[in-house]
């Protein structure tokens, strides 16, 4: 078995696409997942599942839900293994003491061709980013609800993301790291 992280996208959120944290446990329990544990309330999810189970459940998870709940949220599915990458090539350690001023992007794929020129030209005076691969690094000292920067850096990147603060990230780590393999 393989541990695997789930990042659900716009659960939750603002009192629309509801989803009971006891309900993706069923819906992810019922396509075959084991020790299925969430962290907070916006869709984030750690199970183990055999190989290939594990890659296509992303999207079996979205249909599920549709059936179930009427939406269908983008689903992000990684190998645990993946966020320990992310936190060992964090090119802010120094943030990682502010949390919340640290954001990860996981992105579906590494960008084709990212508009790394448009992040550069609307990066606020305190922000910086780093795309690395299929993940992109936001510092921003200043906040993430007045930053330009993050409310079009998918855009500018080119692919599908989900975003996580620092703080989630290492929760979702720490509970990955201690599931059963």
């Amino acid at each position: 078995m393989t541990t695997w992280v789930a990042l659900l996208r716009g659960i939750n959120v603002g009192g629309n696409h509801r989803l009971p944290m006891a309900s993706l446990v069923a819906l992810l329990t019922g396509l075959g997942a084991g020790d299925v544990r969430t962290y907070i309330q916006s869709g984030n999810v750690v199970f183990t599942a055999g190989a290939r189970e594990g890659e296509a459940m992303g999207g079996r998870l979205r249909d599920a839900i549709q059936d179930a709940h009427g939406f269908a949220p983008h689903v992000l599915v990684r190998r645990a293994n993946a966020l320990e990458l992310v936190i060992e090539r964090n090119p802010y350690p120094d943030a990682a003491a502010e949390p919340k001023t640290l954001h990860v992007y996981f992105l579906d794929t590494k960008p084709p061709t990212p508009d790394v020129d448009g992040l550069e030209a609307i990066r606020g005076e305190h922000e910086s980013f780093e795309l690395d691969g299929d993940v992109l690094y936001l510092h921003l000292p200043d906040g993430l609800g007045q930053s330009t920067l993050a409310a079009r850096a998918e855009k500018l990147v080119g692919v599908p993301a989900t975003a996580r603060n620092w703080s989630t990230v290492t929760k979702l780590s720490g509970l990955a790291a201690s599931a059963p393999d």
